[in-house]
């Protein structure tokens, strides 16, 4: 074997010594997690734009189809960092089930929030529905006959009209929150930034971004369903 095979070799065994090992895997979840956060901040900060009316968020939503190449740049590296996401996330959960095949005789919380007890299951959950997000106003299956392509701010006030969905997002955007809450200050943890006196500040500012990307995503239904937006 040559040289640059034998050190081609060593790094791919690197790399994916790297990835088998929980630290490896909570690195790629705390990567992933940082992307798919910004995107959710970029995403609300776009669909906010309702509130300056149809023409601008039609403009907006506009504007990014007329760049299909950043447009399916994004998405191919969303898709990506969702699946790489979820493969951590459940190999550790299989993991950390392997070694404590034995359930506690008396389960306490021992100071976990309620956020983190149910990131595995809250995670699946979110997934559903961003395929219901996508059919119901990217690709308009959900919605139905109403839906009229390109027109976002129309989409979105009939989609939300229709109250069993507006309170499907609501929920769902809780969860979310919920999700975030937790994922945004363990991210830190996972690549090694944690200290006594810094981490309950990372936690602070986490449930304000939560709070904030909650807030800020909910206005939009609830305004539509009080006449507010219509």
């Amino acid at each position: 074997m040559s040289t640059a095979s034998a050190a081609l070799t060593g790094k791919t065994s690197s790399r994916i010594g790297f990835w088998e090992s929980t630290v490896g895997k909570k690195a790629v979840m705390a990567v992933t997690g940082a992307i798919l956060f910004l995107f959710v901040v970029g995403h609300m900060i776009g669909n906010l734009q309702i509130y300056l009316g149809a023409e601008k968020l039609d403009h907006y939503a506009q504007t990014l189809r007329s760049i299909p190449s950043l447009l399916w740049g994004v998405r191919l590296v969303l898709l990506v960092s969702v699946i790489l996401h979820i493969i951590a996330a459940t190999q550790l959960g299989l993991r950390a089930r392997r070694a404590r095949p034995r359930a506690y005789v008396k389960w306490t919380s021992a100071g976990t929030t309620y956020a983190s007890r149910t990131m595995y299951w809250s995670g699946p959950i979110l997934l559903a529905f961003i395929i219901y997000h996508i059919l119901h106003f990217t690709t308009g299956q959900a919605l139905g006959p109403e839906f009229r392509e390109g027109e976002v701010y129309h989409n979105v006030i009939v989609g939300f009209s229709f109250v069993p969905a507006s309170i499907v997002y609501i929920i769902a955007m809780l969860m979310l929150g919920s999700h975030l809450y937790h994922g945004v200050w363990s991210m830190f943890q996972s690549v090694g930034i944690s200290h006594p006196r810094y981490t309950p500040l990372l936690k602070k500012l986490a449930a304000i971004a939560a709070a904030a990307l909650v807030i800020g995503n909910i206005s939009i239904p609830v305004s539509v369903m009080l006449g507010i937006l219509k």
